[in-house]
C-alpha cells in the first residue's frame, strides 16, 4: 500500500491500528512476527580470510610451489654432501610472498561499517501510544501500527505515515538531497496518472533517518527496519559490488601473462634439459632431474617482479600522504590512480556544489532595514554572542541578512519585545508577532508572497504608507518573479499598526488590512571555489554531472551558474527519467548534466548508465542517499564534515574541507601517481625481462650465469628502491591538460611494452658479456658453452646487472623525454632517487665485498680492473637509451 496515496482512516484500516495506538500485548505479537525495527547486519570478513584471499594470486602461488621445489632440491643437494640442510632460498622466497600478502591487506570491509552507521543514525527510544497511554519505548521494538509522537529535535524512528502536524517541519536532506525543511501536512496526496509521488514530495511521510526542526505531529508506523526507505539504501550497500579498479585490473591481466610465460618457459627448458641429455648420452639421472628443477625455479623468481605488490603499494601510499595534507583522505589505496582517470564526477547539489545554508541573497522593498528587521523579529531562530545562528534554516538565514545589515536579533528583541503572535500553519502559509515598541504596537506577518499580498491593502512607498494599489502591486509581482525565474526562494513580509496590544491573537483577527513591506529572495549559495574547479575539470577533460533531490528551477539555476550547463535541456527529473527505460537512457545519457528530484536508486542507476558506456564515474555527495551510488562508482566521493557516517565509510576518499575544489588536485594527484605506477612497473619488468632472458640463454648455452638467491636480491633490494623512489617523481607540465586515459588501455600501452622489450635486451645483451669477461679473467681463455660453475664470472654477471638496473632507473624519470635535459636543462630532480642509487650501490657492494655475505651469496673478490670493467658496461645503458629516446621523439614528430 502507497500509504501517503490514502486517506488516515484507510491507513488505519490497513494496519489495524487507530489514533490510540495498539496494546502492549498485540506490540509483542507484531514484534515476534516482523522482527526488530533494526537494519540487518552484514558479514564481516576475518583478517585471515582477507590474508588468505591475497594467496589467490597465480604469480604467488607459482611462488610458493617454487619455493616448495626449492626445499626439496636444498634438502637432496644438502643430504648428497653430507651437509646441514637449511633452505636459504626457500624461506626468502615465502618470506617475500608473506610480505606481499601482508601489505595486500589493506582495505576494511566497508558495507558492515557503513550499516553500522545506519542504525546510529536511528533514535535511540521513541514516545509512543500503547493500551491508551504515552510511554517511551526503545526505537528497535517500534512495531507496524505504534503511534508516534514528534517533537522538534526528535529523530523519526521509523516510517510514519503523520496524521496530525501543528506547524511540523522535518529536515530530509540526508534522505533526499532537499535543503529546505519540508512543511509536513495531514491529507492524502495525488499522485497523478502515474499512481507515484517522488520521495521529496511525500509531505505527508515522516522518514527513518529524518529529524523534526520545527513543531510537532503524531504518526502511525507503517514500516519498520529493513523495509523502511533507510532500509532499501542498507540493502542497496549490501548488494552493490566492490568493482576492481583500471589498476587492479591491468595488475591482474598482467600476472596472467607473467603466469603464463614462466609455465612455458619453464616447462620448456625443464624439458629442453632432459631431451639434450638423452640425445647427448649423457643419460638422465637425479642429479639432473635436481639440476633442471633449480634452473625451473631460477626461471621462476627472475620472471616474477617479486617487489612490484609492494612497490605499486608504497608508491600509491605516497600518493596518499600527499593527498591527505591537502584535505583529501584517501580510504582505498588503489583509489587514488582510480580518480586520476576519472572521466565523469556524478555531484550531489546540496553540502556539495552548494553550502548547504539558505542565504539571503536579494531583497525588494522601500526600506531594506525595515525589511530585515520585520523577518527577524517574525521567526523563532536565535543567535549567540559569536554570531552563530540557530533554528529552523529558512529563519537562520533571515537572522543572519539582519545581522549582516548591523541589526543583532538579541537586540532587537530587547527594543520590541514580543507580546503575542499566531504560529506557523502550513495551510495559512504564514505566521504573525507582536511586538511592544517605541512607536506602540506593530504587528509583522511573514509568509508566502501570493498569500501576503492577498492581505494587504497598503505598502511602504518613498517613506509613506499609501494604498498598494493595482499599479504598485504589478510592481511588486514583477520584482517576485524576477526572484523566482533566478529559483530562490522568496518570502514576503508585512505589517500592521494598533493604539493599544489587540484582544485576539487570532489569525482570523491578526491577518487582514496589511501594509506590505517587502520581499526577501534566499538560496543555498554554491561554493565560491566550485566554478573555478569545474572549469578545470573541464580543461582536463572531465564531465561534471549534477545530481539532486532539489527542484528542477533550483537545479537549472544552480547547474547554469557553475557553467554545468547552458541550456535547461539538458535537465531533467526524478518522475521523467522513470519513463525512460534502460537501453533508451544508456543512449541518451551523455544528454543530461542535470538530474533533479531524483531518488537513491536513480542515483546508481545514473552512475550504472556512464559505466556501462565504458566511462570511469566518480560520485561525490554526502547525505545516506548518496551511499549506494558511492559505493557502485569507480570512485565514492564522501564529505568529511557535512557528510553521514554512511557516506563516508562506503566512499574511497573523504574531502577533509568538503570542498569540491579539492577534486581538482586529487585528480592531478591521481594521474601524476598512475604515470609514476607506470614508470616503476617498466622499470621493473625490464629488469625482470633481461633476467628471463639471461637465465634462458645460459641455460640452452649450458653453465649457471645467476642463482635463485641472487635474482631474489636484485629483485628485492637492487631494484626496489629506484623503484620506490619513482614515486616521488613531479608531475608533468601537461598533466592537467591532457584527457583522461582510456580505462581499456592496457598496461603496455603507449609504447611501454616496446620500452621494456629493447631496454630488457639491452641488459641481457651486457650481463653475460661481463660473465664472459670473468671467466677469461679466472681461466686466461675464452669459452661460451657448458662451462663450469665460474665464482669471478658469476660475480661480474651479478654486478653489471645489479648495476645496470641501478643506472637504468634514472632513465625512467621520464618515458620519451631526455633526462639529461631534465638534469641539465630543467633543473628537475628528484633527490630520492638519487639517494636509491647510492644506497642500492652501497648494498650490491656489500655483499660482494663483505666476506660473510660474499660466501653467503656464492660470490669472489673483484679486483679493480674487473669492478670497473662491471661498472662501466653497466654505465652503457644511459647513453643506449638516450640515442633511442631521441630517435623515437623524431619518429613521433614525422
Amino acid at each position: 500500500m502507497k500509504h501517503y496515496l490514502h486517506t488516515v482512516e484507510e491507513v488505519f484500516a490497513d494496519i489495524k491500528s487507530g489514533e490510540n495506538g495498539i496494546t502492549e500485548a498485540e506490540a509483542q505479537k507484531r514484534l515476534e512476527a516482523n522482527g526488530k525495527n533494526k537494519l540487518a547486519e552484514g558479514k564481516k570478513k576475518s583478517i585471515f580470510a582477507r590474508f588468505m584471499d591475497q594467496l589467490k594470486d597465480p604469480m604467488i602461488i607459482i611462488l610458493i610451489i617454487a619455493a616448495v621445489i626449492s626445499a626439496v632440491t636444498e634438502y637432496f643437494e644438502a643430504s648428497a654432501a653430507g651437509e646441514a640442510f637449511f633452505p636459504t632460498d626457500t624461506l626468502i622466497i615465502l618470506a617475500v610472498v608473506i610480505i606481499n600478502a601482508v601489505l595486500g591487506v589493506v582495505q576494511e570491509s566497508k558495507a558492515e561499517a557503513a550499516i553500522e552507521a545506519l542504525q546510529e543514525m536511528s533514535a535511540a527510544t521513541s514516545k509512543v501510544i500503547r493500551d491508551g497511554k504515552l510511554v517511551s519505548v526503545k526505537s528497535e521494538d517500534l512495531v507496524i501500527g505504534d503511534v508516534v509522537l514528534l517533537e522538534a529535535g526528535d529523530a523519526v524512528p521509523a516510517d510514519c505515515r503523520i496524521f496530525e502536524s501543528a506547524s511540523m517541519k522535518i529536515e530530509e536532506a540526508a534522505l533526499t538531497g532537499e535543503s529546505v525543511p519540508v512543511d509536513k501536512i495531514i491529507k492524502l496526496l495525488n499522485g497523478g496518472e502515474k499512481n507515484e509521488v517522488a520521495l521529496g514530495d511525500r509531505k505527508n511521510m515522516a522518514y527513518m533517518g529524518s529529524t523534526v526542526v520545527y513543531g510537532r505531529g503524531q504518526a502511525v508506523v507503517v514500516a519498520t527496519g529493513m523495509d523502511t526507505e533507510m532500509g532499501k539504501i542498507a540493502d542497496a550497500l549490501a548488494k552493490a559490488e566492490d568493482n576492481e579498479t583500471p589498476l587492479q585490473k591491468k595488475l591482474n591481466q598482467l600476472s596472467k601473462i607473467l603466469t603464463g610465460l614462466v609455465l612455458g618457459i619453464c616447462i620448456f627448458i625443464f624439458g629442453f634439459q632432459i631431451i639434450k641429455a638423452m640425445l647427448t648420452g649423457s643419460g638422465v639421472d637425479f642429479h639432473l632431474v635436481l639440476d633442471s628443477f633449480m634452473t625451473s625455479v631460477s626461471l621462476a623468481v627472475a620472471a616474477i617482479p617479486e617487489g612490484l605488490a609492494a612497490v605499486v603499494t608504497v608508491v600509491l601510499s605516497i600518493g596518499v600522504t600527499n593527498m591527505s595534507k591537502k584535505n583529501a583522505i584517501i580510504r582505498k589505496l588503489t583509489a587514488v590512480e582510480t580518480l586520476g582517470c576519472a572521466q565523469i564526477i556524478c555531484s550531489d547539489k546540496t553540502g556539495t556544489l552548494t553550502q548547504n545554508k539558505m542565504t539571503v541573497v536579494d531583497h525588494f522593498g522601500d526600506n531594506e532595514n525595515l525589511v530585515a528587521t520585520a523577518m527577524a523579529l517574525c521567526c523563532d531562530a536565535s543567535i549567540d554572542e559569536k554570531g552563530e545562528v540557530t533554528g529552523e534554516p529558512t529563519e537562520a538565514a533571515l537572522v543572519a541578512y539582519a545581522n549582516k545589515l548591523s541589526l543583532n536579533k538579541n537586540d532587537l528583541v530587547k527594543a520590541n519585545p514580543r507580546i503575542g503572535e499566531a504560529p506557523f500553519d502550513s495551510g495559512r502559509k504564514m505566521m504573525s508577532t507582536v511586538h511592544e515598541t517605541a512607536d506602540g504596537i506593530v504587528q509583522y506577518t511573514k509568509g508566502a508572497p501570493d498569500v501576503i499580498l492577498g492581505k494587504c491593502t497598503h505598502t511602504l512607498w518613498n517613506g509613506q504608507i499609501v494604498p498598494f494599489s493595482n499599479e504598485l502591486k504589478e510592481l511588486t509581482l514583477k520584482d517576485n518573479k524576477r526572484m523566482a525565474d533566478k529559483a530562490l526562494r522568496v518570502l514576503a513580509v508585512a505589517m500592521r499598526k494598533y493604539d493599544s496590544a489587540p484582544s485576539d491573537y487570532s489569525p482570523e483577527a491578526l491577518e487582514s488590512d496589511l501594509i506590505f513591506v517587502g520581499l526577501t529572495g534566499m538560496i543555498d549559495p554554491v561554493r565560491p571555489e566550485v566554478k573555478d574547479a569545474i572549469v578545470e575539470c573541464r580543461k582536463a577533460g572531465i564531465t561534471p554531472i549534477m545530481i539532486t533531490g532539489d527542484h528542477k528551477d533550483t537545479a537549472v539555476a544552480i547547474a547554469m551558474e557553475l557553467g554545468i550547463i547552458d541550456d535547461a535541456s539538458n535537465a531533467i527529473t526524478g518522475a521523467e527519467l522513470n519513463e525512460i527505460s534502460d537501453e533508451d537512457f544508456a543512449e541518451k545519457v551523455t544528454q543530461f548534466k542535470v538530474y533533479a528530484r531524483v531518488q537513491p536508486e536513480h542515483k546508481t542507476r545514473i552512475v550504472n548508465a556512464w559505466k556501462a558506456r565504458g566511462m570511469i564515474t566518480a560520485m561525490t555527495g554526502d547525505g545516506v542517499n548518496d551511499a549506494p551510488s558511492i559505493k557502485s562508482a569507480d570512485i565514492g566521493i564522501g564529505m568529511g564534515i557535512t557528510g553521514t557516517d554512511v557516506t563516508k565509510n562506503v566512499a574511497d576518499m573523504v574531502l577533509a574541507d568538503d570542498n569540491f575544489a579539492t577534486i581538482v588536485g586529487a585528480v592531478s594527484e591521481g594521474r601524476r601517481i598512475y604515470d609514476n605506477i607506470r614508470k616503476a612497473i617498466q622499470f621493473l619488468l625490464g629488469s625482470n625481462l633481461s633476467e628471463v632472458l639471461a637465465i634462458f640463454t645460459s641455460s640452452l648455452l649450458g653453465f649457471t650465469i645467476l642463482k635463485p638467491v641472487h635474482l631474489l636480491f636484485i629483485n628485492l633490494v637492487t631494484d626496489c628502491f629506484p623503484a620506490l623512489a619513482l614515486g616521488f617523481e613531479r608531475p608533468e607540465s601537461d598533466i592537467m591538460k591532457r584527457k583522461p586515459r582510456d580505462s581499456k588501455d592496457g598496461i603496455f600501452s603507449g609504447g611501454l611494452g616496446v620500452d621494456c622489450a629493447y631496454q630488457g635486451i639491452l641488459v641481457t645483451i651486457l650481463t653475460p658479456t661481463a660473465f664472459f669477461i670473468g671467466e677469461f679473467l679466472e681461466t686466461g681463455h675464452w669459452q661460451f658453452m657448458n662451462i663450469p660453475e665460474s665464482n669471478e664470472g658469476m660475480t661480474m654477471a651479478f654486478l653489471t646487472m645489479s648495476m645496470c638496473e641501478i643506472f637504468h632507473s634514472f632513465n625512467m624519470r621520464s618515458q620519451r623525454g631526455s633526462v639529461l635535459k631534465m638534469v641539465f636543462g630543467e633543473k628537475s630532480h628528484n633527490g630520492f632517487l638519487y639517494l636509491a642509487m647510492v644506497g642500492s650501490f652501497i648494498l650490491t657492494t656489500a655483499i660482494i665485498e663483505v666476506p660473510a655475505l660474499a660466501n653467503a651469496f656464492g660470490f669472489t673478490h673483484l679486483d679493480l680492473t674487473a669492478y670497473g670493467i662491471s661498472i662501466g658496461l653497466a654505465f652503457l645503458i644511459i647513453p643506449i637509451v638516450e640515442i633511442i629516446k631521441a630517435v623515437q621523439r623524431a619518429v613521433s614528430k614525422k
